[in-house]
């Protein structure tokens, strides 16, 4: 089946499944009908013509206004703003956290396109409530008016300003979907430019290959109710660059080097093979990578609520203490 885009193109129609897990919790079921249901209210997601500046402007204010109502609701979390190197950054501060101690990077996901402000925000909140520590969310630009390598550019800067005020053994890097793009390129550019590396990288269903080469790019097309292919944004965010090129796709750079690192997906995740894919390469290039795979989830977890969604957390939580010798 195909449809179309708003640029006029045809884009693939995958049929909604039929069924649902029956192997995951009552929460996680829960929140993939409501997915399933939205989706077959909403159609597929279309995007404007390549050249249309202002619809794109139009669809990512759109798409921002929904993130604000549907993942952060009413509950923003309060937290300090900062100009770091001339970016703006979220901190947050959990209560027991020492102030001074290990500061966490955390960079947001949205496609390379959304999730500025407020999800920004909430993000760095979500993921200081899951280590523990400080953390800092980077507010990075996005197109249509700052494409790539702005939003790598300013995460770069925020990177070098944390490291002096703290040592690297003090820092992990965290992304999820667009903010493990984001986290990898990072460091692969930080050690170009002869930066060391933090003590760890969590990355989260991360969006490593902006090419979409995996196999699961096609066989979990059906299943993944959260996520279609971004080719069209993608494209934008790369603005004629090779999408193949590491600091766009993280997957196929030099890995050599990097600090131990933690992922994450799910059985009907769209970026699953992105995930195993860029575990097999660290591994091969002598990292210590952990793999963790849940049962029936989609890109971006189960909403929050599920079970599944805490064991995550709790996973994260207990990779990153160990990692900075907080925990056994």
């Amino acid at each position: 089946m195909s449809g179309a885009a708003a640029g006029g193109a045809p884009v693939p129609v995958e049929p909604l499944p039929t069924t649902l897990p029956t192997s995951v919790s009552a929460g996680a079921r829960t929140y993939l009908a409501g997915l399933r249901d939205a989706r077959a209210a909403s159609g597929p997601p279309t995007y404007p013509a390549p050249d249309d500046r202002a619809g794109w402007l139009r669809h990512v204010a759109e798409v921002d206004d929904w993130f604000r109502t549907a993942v952060v609701g009413d509950d923003l979390p309060g937290g300090e703003e900062r100009d770091v190197a001339g970016v703006p950054v979220h901190v947050q501060h959990p209560e027991a956290a020492d102030p001074h101690g290990p500061v966490v990077l955390d960079l947001h996901g949205g496609a390379l396109l959304y999730g500025a402000g407020d999800v920004c925000r909430a993000s760095a909140a979500a993921t200081a409530g899951r280590t523990g520590l400080v953390a800092w969310g980077v507010d990075y630009r996005m197109p249509p008016e700052h494409p790539f390598p702005a939003a790598l550019d300013d995460t770069l800067a925020v990177y070098r300003a944390l490291l002096a005020e703290r040592e690297p053994r003090e820092v992990v890097v965290a992304g999820g979907s667009a903010g493990g793009n984001l986290a990898a390129a990072l460091l692969l550019r930080a050690r170009d430019e002869g930066l060391p590396m933090p003590a760890a990288l969590v990355l989260l269903t991360p969006e490593v290959d902006l090419t979409e080469s995996g196999d699961s790019f096609t066989t979990n097309a059906p299943h993944d109710l959260a996520l279609g292919s971004l080719r069209e944004v993608n494209a934008l965010y790369a603005a004629g660059a090779d999408l193949a090129h590491p600091y766009l796709s993280p997957l196929f750079g030099d890995l050599a080097g990097f600090p131990p690192t933690f992922l994450q997906s799910g059985t009907r995740d769209l970026f699953l093979s992105n995930t195993v894919r860029m575990h097999r390469r660290l591994r091969a290039a002598g990292v210590d990578a952990a793999l963790h795979v849940f049962e029936g989830m989609p890109h971006g977890g189960f909403g929050g609520d599920a079970p599944e969604d805490a064991e995550l957390s709790a996973e994260v939580g207990a990779f990153v203490a160990a990692v900075l010798g907080h925990g056994a």
